[in-house]
């Protein structure tokens, strides 16, 4: 489990001088995830197409102080399962060291996880790959111009999911991956928050444990497509949570458990939403029941997690 004084000492495998934008929540959930992985431990990373990846590999420079591959937007998971299988084949001939062990993570943002690069992500964990597959959320297209993905929220704005008098934002709700992903019984899955540190080092650990395919959902919000300003955004984090925006909860070996919200820290979810120039919108006269309709959506889908969770 995570000790903070251990961590601090751990190396970064994501250093400085990446082009990520002040305050992106992607390189915070990185770094913590890779503090999972435990300060000795080898290990390969595939990165999906998208800001993680323009980012941190702007040829010839790389941010990566670890063995890094770049693949195409939709088969980060069919990459990494390719590369785990090689490496099982290697040492299964004796072309590596039996004891030898490195361990395996994928990145994909959630257009490239949710929505492009979903059939390959199942594929892998159908198969049962070793390895870890990592969604950062940040719930748009946000690499090629903030359009709407299907992790964005109802009635958010996004350049593909404009207000006006046709639609209020998005008219959709977001699509529930974690869930998705738990149907494939793996023997973890996790949905988790870069506003919870702790936790979500935890669930790393877990998820590198683990053999067989291991799955983490990560909350991580970008002040450039949220529109709030970049210091807030482990605020905003802990916000989501709070206001059960965002459940935290695993499913390991079948068994579903989550974090519940204290009921002393408990908030309405438009103290998440008023926080975010996407919802600015919301709060225009007459526009309340729009409000509503999240809060209820929240509501629904908590509730949905809490009766999993027995």
């Amino acid at each position: 489990m995570a000790n903070i004084k251990q961590l601090s000492e751990t190396k970064e495998r994501l250093v400085g001088g990446h082009r990520l934008c002040g305050g992106c929540g992607a390189s915070v959930a990185v770094r913590q995830i890779m503090l999972g992985a435990g300060a000795d431990t080898e290990v390969v990373v595939c990165a999906a197409t998208g800001c993680l990846e323009v980012s941190t590999t702007a040829l010839p420079y790389s941010s990566w102080d670890i063995s890094y591959i770049h693949n195409a937007f939709e088969n980060a998971a069919a990459t990494l399962s390719g590369v785990e299988a090689a490496y099982n084949a290697l040492k299964a001939t004796g072309k590596i060291a039996a004891d030898k062990e490195i361990k395996f993570i994928a990145f994909g943002g959630d257009g490239g996880t949710y929505d492009i690069g979903l059939q390959s992500l199942s594929g892998a964990l159908e198969r049962g790959h070793d390895m870890v597959y990592v969604c950062y959320d940040n719930g748009a297209y946000m690499n090629t111009g903030i359009q709407r993905s299907s992790a964005t929220p109802l009635h958010s704005w996004a350049t593909t999911s404009e207000v006006g008098k046709a639609i209020p934002g998005k008219p959709q709700r977001r699509k529930d991956l974690a869930s998705i992903v738990a149907a494939h019984h793996i023997p973890y899955a996790a949905q988790a928050s870069i506003g919870n540190w702790k936790d979500l080092v935890d669930k790393a650990e877990k998820a590198f444990n683990t053999p067989g395919a291991a799955f983490l959902n990560v909350l991580a919000p970008c002040p450039r497509g949220w529109r709030y300003e970049a210091e807030q955004t482990i605020e905003i984090s802990k916000l989501a949570f709070r206001t059960k925006f965002w459940p935290i909860f695993e499913v390991q070996n079948g068994v579903w458990t989550m974090k519940e919200v204290r009921e002393k820290d408990l908030l309405p979810v438009e103290e998440f939403l008023k926080a975010q120039g996407r919802f600015k919108h919301l709060f225009a006269p007459g526009n309340e029941h729009l409000i509503k309709e999240i809060q209820d959506e929240v509501d629904e889908y908590y509730d949905y997690i809490k009766r999993m969770c027995g």
